[in-house]
């Protein structure tokens, strides 16, 4: 029997939040963006009458103002977004508790159980668009199909407010004609990839050999191809089941550019600071350390390193974060923004650390004095509070020279 899989989106979660709370924003087009003083000036998310104008989410304000002078701007009230989505998927859990949050703003839901109870999958879609409507004030929509993957492009075939059904029926005719990237992870690198090999749409990619695929894309590419088939077997996981984080990351954008080594390693400083400590909160170690980098024209650039030994250490994050950075980076050249992403997780207790023939006894006594300094910090915050002991970089520009605060990671 297949399964009944809900994927439901909210439609410009963000816009749809702020005009709940105050309605005389649905008068006009409007856009909720960061602080332009403090550099945040992005569209975070937009209604449908500034969509009409062109307003794009992620594109500068005064280029949404150049296409809609008229365009009224809201600062984003991130403790309401909480709430909001506390409500939706509070809505969700009355018709099953396999409701699987996939961001703040969507959630996938296995209704196969409650079929005998509420109606079809695609009639519990159209309720819950009702009473999300009338009980909390946004509007979804909603993909139903047997497997999450197409659900997912279900719930962005129409928009806003609406309902879409993909059958083992109906599947060749509606998803294979679109193009491979609608399809769940293939990203921009992937489609660009797959359309250099001549296959731009779903179904051009599910009638490739498997073989061919996994040689150019490895296990990424035999994940897409099964979600192109139709094979997508991913179960929806309990709203109540707890889930290990599959990465930990902390990213910041700066109230100015950075610039040179100096000004980079107090960034870095206290990105790592940030995901070392959540790691150790996690009883965590990563293997993979992740480093975007972003200029001030809004360009993105993307490098990771294969560690030799796991760790949750600061000082290690640091130092590899910073070698990633001088290999791929001028100090001549201004960022933006840095985000430290700490990747291919396993718990700490089976990170066990096989020394090198090679690590003398140096090295032994380097690891266990980070790791003791790791554990004292940690220690004196749990007990005093974040800001009771910082590390020496983040503070130094601002002792040397009265500049601002360090910045908070988001």
């Amino acid at each position: 029997m297949d399964r009944t899989i809900l994927h439901c989106d909210c439609n410009s979660f963000f816009a749809s939040v702020e005009t709940a709370l105050r309605p005389e924003l649905a008068a006009g087009p409007m856009a909720v963006c960061g602080d332009p003083e403090s550099r945040h000036g992005i569209i975070l998310a937009k209604n449908e009458k500034a969509k009409a104008f062109g307003v794009q989410t992620a594109e500068t304000i005064w280029q949404a103002k150049r296409k809609c002078p008229e365009l009224t701007l809201v600062r984003p009230h991130r403790e309401e977004y909480v709430k909001f989505s506390r409500r939706c998927n509070e809505l969700y859990l009355q018709y099953t508790d396999l409701v699987d949050p996939f961001g703040i703003d969507e959630s996938f839901l296995d209704v196969t159980g409650s079929l005998h109870l509420f109606g079809t999958g695609e009639q519990i879609a159209n309720e819950l668009r009702q009473r999300m409507k009338t009980e909390i004030g946004l509007s979804i929509s909603v993909g139903v199909s047997w497997n999450r993957a197409f659900a997912k492009l279900g719930s962005d075939y129409k928009k806003p407010d609406a309902t879409t059904l993909f059958t083992r029926e109906n599947y060749r005719e509606l998803v294979w004609p679109l193009p491979a990237n609608t399809l769940l992870f293939v990203g921009p690198r992937v489609a660009k990839r797959l359309g250099d090999l001549g296959v731009h749409t779903i179904g051009e990619l599910a009638a490739c050999d498997a073989a061919f695929v996994h040689s150019v894309f490895g296990k990424a590419g035999d994940t897409v191809l099964r979600y192109a088939r139709g094979e997508d077997n991913e179960r929806v996981h309990s709203f109540y089941e707890e889930h290990a984080p599959k990465s930990v990351g902390n990213g910041m954008t700066f109230p100015r550019n950075l610039l040179g080594e100096e000004e980079f390693r107090m960034g870095l400083t206290a990105l790592c600071d940030n995901v070392g400590r959540r790691l150790r909160a996690h009883h965590l170690k990563c293997q993979t350390v992740q480093l975007l980098i972003r200029d001030p024209d809004f360009k993105n650039r993307s490098r990771q390193v294969t560690l030799p030994r796991p760790t949750d250490s600061t000082r290690v994050l640091l130092d590899t974060s910073m070698k990633l950075l001088r290999a791929h980076w001028r100090p001549d050249k201004a960022v933006r923004m840095l985000t430290v992403t700490a990747a291919n997780l396993l718990p700490a207790d089976e990170a066990g650390e096989q020394l090198s023939l090679f690590d003398g006894a140096g090295s032994v006594q380097k690891i266990e004095k980070h790791e003791k300094l790791d554990r004292a910090m940690d220690a004196l915050r749990q007990r005093f509070g974040q800001d009771a002991v910082l590390y020496g970089h983040t503070v130094k520009k601002q002792h040397k020279k009265g500049e601002n605060e360090p910045p908070d990671g988001t």
